[in-house]
């Protein structure tokens, strides 16, 4: 048995292809007449690929990414010459940035920001559709909605950094700029122009969700793998009939942590955590500027931080020096 001590499943199960559970009546037909399978893909997961289903809403989100990314990737290609090769080079460092703050909330001209307005539009309606494709599947299929509010709690701070804080704010310069680099520049000068985000108390908990839910799900994770050769990856069969691999997993996780959580409640805690990062992180982001200025001073008149002595002269900020933007 001791194939099965690895990270990857060595063993694939294929049986007779499965074209899934019919679709109820008004549903848009799955695309691809037969699945097939890939060994390749079974070493790290499901070998089967497809049928799959777009229906008119995966479609619709399908045509309005594209565009998104190919206003990105034209305006970026633009902005090197139309030199492909160092469109490739400085990819990394390639950006379409929101409109000046001069334009307000206004809609700019193409070149002057209006491109980034338009791309932003576009992603946001593709990333819209595709999760009321994501609800309205699950609901197809008898399921529960959970994965369609995991990928809204990402939505709204997908949201807050794009368009609701820039338009509380009134001004489209406040949102993030589409780029690698540039929207982790973008960040950087967000945080020191607010007073360092470390005094953010809901950046502080995103965080300490990111990583509590990064810790459950390799928790979870291993404590699986690690009784895989006692049946443990069939998680369904061993909570409703008590086994080999789920009784070792929880007197292991008595005897190292005082407690163990059953095969269901884990997923809970792993969902919860994973969903409250980007909640409490976008509410984080939609206070700073709208209702506290500078989070170090917010930070000293709490009693969070200490006030530093006066070592070196006042800072001024760039931007409110002659001539600065």
């Amino acid at each position: 048995m001791a194939q099965y001590q690895n990270l990857f499943t060595t063993v694939q199960a294929t049986g007779p292809l499965h074209h899934g559970v019919p679709l109820p009546r008004g549903n848009s037909p799955r695309t691809g007449k037969e699945p097939a399978i890939f060994h390749l893909l079974g070493r790290l997961g499901n070998a089967q690929i497809g049928p799959i289903y777009l229906g008119a809403m995966g479609i619709a989100s399908l045509i309005f990414g594209v565009l998104a990314i190919n206003i990105m990737g034209f305006n970026m290609l633009a902005s090197v010459n139309w030199d492909p090769i160092q469109f490739v080079r400085q990819l990394f460092w390639l950006s379409l940035e929101p409109p000046p703050a001069q334009y307000g909330l206004s809609l700019p001209p193409l070149n002057d920001g209006g491109w980034w307005l338009m791309a932003g539009g576009f992603l946001t309606i593709s990333m819209l559709l595709w999760w009321a494709r994501t609800y309205t599947r699950a609901r197809q299929l008898g399921m529960g909605t959970h994965v369609a509010w995991a990928f809204a709690a990402a939505i709204w701070l997908f949201l807050v950094l794009g368009f609701i804080r820039p338009v509380l704010m009134g001004s489209w310069s406040e949102a993030v700029p589409f780029g690698i680099f540039p929207h982790l520049d973008w960040t950087a000068a967000f945080s020191l122009r607010y007073g360092n985000l470390f005094y953010n108390p809901f950046h502080a908990l995103s965080i300490a969700f990111l990583y509590g839910a990064t810790l459950l799900f390799a928790m979870h994770g291993a404590t699986i793998l690690a009784v895989s050769r006692f049946g443990g990856e069939r998680e369904i069969e061993q909570i409703v009939d008590r086994g080999t691999a789920s009784e070792r997993a929880a007197l292991f996780w008595r005897w190292t942590m005082g407690f163990n959580a059953t095969m269901e409640s884990i997923h809970r805690w792993a969902w919860w955590f994973a969903v409250l990062c980007p909640l409490v992180g976008g509410i984080g982001i939609l206070l700073t500027g709208t209702v506290v200025d500078n989070w170090y001073l917010w930070a000293i008149k709490h009693g969070v931080a200490p006030p530093y002595p006066d070592v070196f002269p006042a800072v001024m900020d760039p931007a409110l020096t002659p001539g600065g933007q």
